[in-house]
């Protein structure tokens, strides 16, 4: 029986500033507290379901620099049980950072990245021949200079992802808030590769061309129609939308779940750096263990919920006993009609 999680894409270091004002141009704002955490994709997602406490052995393809912030992500990887075989270190570029100004009032976060080693990502950097792995989890698209390249009308990611389900893996996906017009050439050929895709309501909007509202003005009726649009773009098994509110998934059968966020006090939220990883960290779990998506679903917002309580991607994380209780303790919110 297959078992475990292959995660690859983009490995960061992200050092969070938390700030107490996001400022105008040419004006100033004080640096309130700072520290390193985890950052891209893979490396969030692997660290989540360490923490969570993840039944299954966990992989970690990608590329970092010869670097003491490369090797303090190989060291952390092995301290937390994750097989680090795949994480190949490179001497043509340093490993990948970004920093992220979180405003303390807020919560709100602004990225400024340095793509590193992550732009030589490339197909011959990952082999799935042999594994035994159940699932592979690629992100991000839209920031993998190499494997987001176009070639013959496909961006390199995609022979990526035929490598993968040729060695028998399910694929989920994830890509990047880009404000660019990049999503329909670089993700849409890939949908008919993937089994679970992840996007947020922003990236949603610009694969489908919908508006699907914010907050309270929120549209469910454009919501839905954007998960049957990725479906019948080739999505195999389920189109999953989050939004601060809660989530949405379709599956390619029609059938369709809402799931809402936690009920979180207001002071709560310490950051939303990491939340949508987390998300996809607690959906992944309950995917990999065959539950019923509204199972996978909840334990996607109790982890992201968690995850809330700390500027960086990964602190806040806990266990996945102790993140079901936070969904015990605080309910779900109420989506708009």
């Amino acid at each position: 029986m297959r078992k475990g999680l292959i995660s690859g894409g983009n490995w960061i270091v992200d050092h969070v500033k938390i700030i107490d004002t996001w400022p105008s141009q040419d004006a100033l704002a004080s640096i309130k507290s700072q520290a390193d955490g985890t950052g891209g994709s893979p490396y969030n997602i692997l660290v989540d379901l360490a923490i969570l406490g993840a039944p299954f052995p966990l992989f970690a393809a990608g590329l970092v620099g010869d670097d003491n912030d490369g090797r303090s992500i190989l060291a952390d990887c092995r301290t937390r049980g994750i097989d680090t075989k795949q994480l190949l270190t490179t001497h043509a570029a340093a490993t990948s950072y970004t920093d992220v100004m979180t405003v303390e009032s807020t919560g709100r976060r602004t990225f400024f990245h340095q793509r590193g080693a992550n732009a030589l990502l490339d197909v011959g950097h990952f082999d799935f021949s042999g594994t035994q792995a159940k699932m592979f989890h690629f992100g991000y698209l839209l920031l993998l200079d190499k494997l987001d390249t176009l070639e013959n009308g496909a961006p390199r990611c995609c022979e990526v992802l035929k490598q993968a389900r040729a060695a028998g893996l399910r694929t989920s996906v994830d890509c990047v808030s880009e404000d660019s017009q990049r999503f329909k050439a670089i993700v849409g050929p890939t949908l008919p590769l993937v089994d679970v895709l992840f996007i947020n309501d922003f990236e949603a909007e610009r694969l489908t061309g919908l508006s699907l509202g914010r907050g309270a003005g929120l549209k469910r009726k454009e919501v839905a129609e954007a998960g049957r649009r990725l479906i019948a773009d080739g999505v195999k098994q389920w189109v999953v939308i989050h939004f601060p509110e809660g989530s949405y998934a379709r599956d390619a059968k029609g059938n369709d779940i809402w799931q809402p966020s936690l009920k979180l006090p207001k002071d709560w939220i310490a950051g939303a750096a990491g939340a949508g990883d987390a998300f996809a960290a607690g959906t992944i779990y309950g995917i990999h263990e065959e539950w019923p998506m509204n199972k996978s679903l909840e334990l996607g917002v109790a982890t992201a919920a968690a995850s809330l309580a700390d500027p960086s991607c990964t602190a806040g994380v806990k266990s996945r006993q102790e993140c079901l209780a936070l969904a015990e303790k605080f309910g779900f919110q109420t989506l708009p009609a």
